[in-house]
């Protein structure tokens, strides 16, 4: 037998070893290629992830998280700060139009902000009609770029609505330490929405003040404070009398908010107020006011005095869907009849042709409200419209009736008041008389009602039942009508 030679055993085996570390080598590399095209594939991905994260997908712009990440690379490359654009009524546009018209609006923004960008200087969109800025360069860099930017933004377009002009506010913040990065986008939108709310005269750009931080500090406790006052029922009425401009004698009366503040002491309601409507508050302040006003007019009811009751209502009231049938519960529980309350509109939300106010004031002649356009004289009522309204009486603005004695024009402004509101069939009443010689004006044009200090202050209705009860038994008491004091069935009151 033949016995195989070392050399013929170990070639097949060296072989199989060969090709065997060639596989495993082979193997070994295709690993190592996937693992480096998964790691490729990952960063590729995290990229995106990252573009994604910090851009925005509706305008190409950054947002507020990439525009957060140029500031920190900004911070040691010099002067720097912040622009921050809000399109004015953009909130309104969109409701009116549409989320597809209000896109367009930012979109075209967007293309009128990228256009005025300088040198190293990127853009963002924050949300809804605000856009943000990182700028290199100094103060009047920051300022020639606003400025810019605000006539860029107000050229017309012509849109599916009809010409287009955006209106805008700026605000301005600039770098003074490295930290200030941090907060470069809350203290310039804090500027822009002062402008916006005109606290800083005619101007559109506002530049950042740290007192503005200061007072939105104070703003947030006072809004505070409010927001307690009004779930605690702190706030008060008053009310001011109407007289009969022939007699001088009170018809009815006007309920006036008033917040005695443990701190700042008596605070009135053009402080308040816009504060309550901006923050959500007045809805609920409007409604405590329409039940305490029922409330009130029914106590006076029990001593015999059947006086009309007027409450101001707010463009935002005017919007809500229950707004009547919130005054009709009212008036059910304390037993009252629609005509005896009075419900003041100004002219300006009055001739609002919006569907809600539309539908607001059919329920109102609907339910038989006593309707009063207050401030009268003041916005753009036509004809036509205040035919249309369920009003039953116009207040002639005060502003008019402080000149009567020494303007011609307020005389004549005054007079047509009184003339169209007597066309019209309506009541006509003067606010703001404070001396006899408007008194004797008014009276000689035809006014039916006055009110103002010339015949009392606004008072507590603690004062106003002891009136009551004092009637016609002392010398300082305001006499009442003697109809308000007729014996009468239940179902007149």
């Amino acid at each position: 037998m033949k016995v195989s030679s070392f050399d013929e055993l170990s070639l097949p085996l060296i072989g199989l070893s060969l090709l065997a570390a060639v596989v495993a080598l082979l193997l070994m590399m295709r690993e190592r290629w996937k693992s480096a095209r998964i790691s490729r594939e990952l960063q590729v991905v995290s990229r995106q992830k990252n573009e994604l994260e910090r851009g925005d997908a509706l305008t190409g712009l950054l947002n507020r998280k990439g525009l957060e990440a140029a500031l920190r690379a900004m911070v040691d490359d010099g002067e720097h700060g912040v622009i921050v654009v809000l399109l004015d009524h953009y909130r309104r546009m969109r409701q009116a139009f549409g989320q597809e018209f209000g896109d367009f609006i930012v979109k075209l923004a967007a293309q009128r902000i990228v256009g005025c960008l300088p040198p190293g200087a990127v853009a963002a969109h924050l949300e809804g009609g605000e856009f943000a800025l990182a700028v290199r360069g100094t103060r009047s860099d920051l300022m020639e770029t606003a400025e810019l930017l605000f006539q860029q933004l107000a050229l017309p377009v012509q849109s599916a609505k009809g010409q287009l002009i955006l209106v805008s506010s700026l605000g301005i913040a600039l770098a003074q330490r490295p930290e200030d990065h941090l907060r470069l986008i809350e203290f310039a939108s804090l500027a822009a929405e002062r402008a916006a709310n005109g606290l800083e005269g005619e101007g559109r750009i506002c530049i950042y003040d740290p007192l503005f931080a200061e007072e939105a500090r104070a703003q947030a406790f006072f809004l505070n404070d409010l927001r307690t006052a009004v779930e605690n029922k702190e706030l008060t009425l008053f009310f001011q009398p109407k007289v009969d401009a022939q007699t001088l004698q009170i018809t009815a009366a006007e309920a006036l908010l008033r917040w005695q503040h443990p701190v700042r002491g008596n605070i009135t309601p053009s402080v308040f107020v816009p504060l309550a409507e901006s923050s959500g508050l007045m809805g609920a302040l409007g409604r405590w006011v329409i039940e305490e006003s029922c409330r009130v007019a029914a106590l006076w009811r029990g001593m015999g005095l059947r006086m009309r009751v007027a409450v101001n209502i707010s463009a935002l009231q005017m919007q809500e869907d229950d707004l009547v049938d919130h005054i009709q519960r009212c008036l059910e529980r304390y037993g009252l009849q629609p005509d005896r309350f009075t419900c003041e509109i100004t002219e300006s939300v009055a001739m609002q042709h919006t569907a809600k106010a539309t539908a607001t004031f059919e329920r109102m002649r609907s339910l038989g409200l006593h309707v009063s356009i207050d401030d009268f004289g003041t916005g753009y009522s036509s004809l036509a419209a205040l035919r249309r309204l369920p009003a039953s009486e116009l207040k002639v603005d005060r502003a008019f009736v402080a000149d009567l004695e020494h303007s011609e024009d307020a005389r004549s402004i005054a007079a047509s008041i009184v003339s169209l509101g007597k066309a019209l069939n309506l009541k006509v009443v003067a606010e703001g008389v404070e001396t006899r010689g408007q008194c004797e004006l008014l009276m000689l044009m035809g006014c039916d009602e006055l009110q103002g200090f010339l015949f009392s202050k606004p008072i507590s209705v603690e004062d106003m039942m002891k009136l009551i009860a004092a009637k016609d038994t002392g010398p300082e008491s305001l006499p009442f009508s003697d109809s308000l004091f007729r014996t009468t069935n239940l179902a007149s009151l």
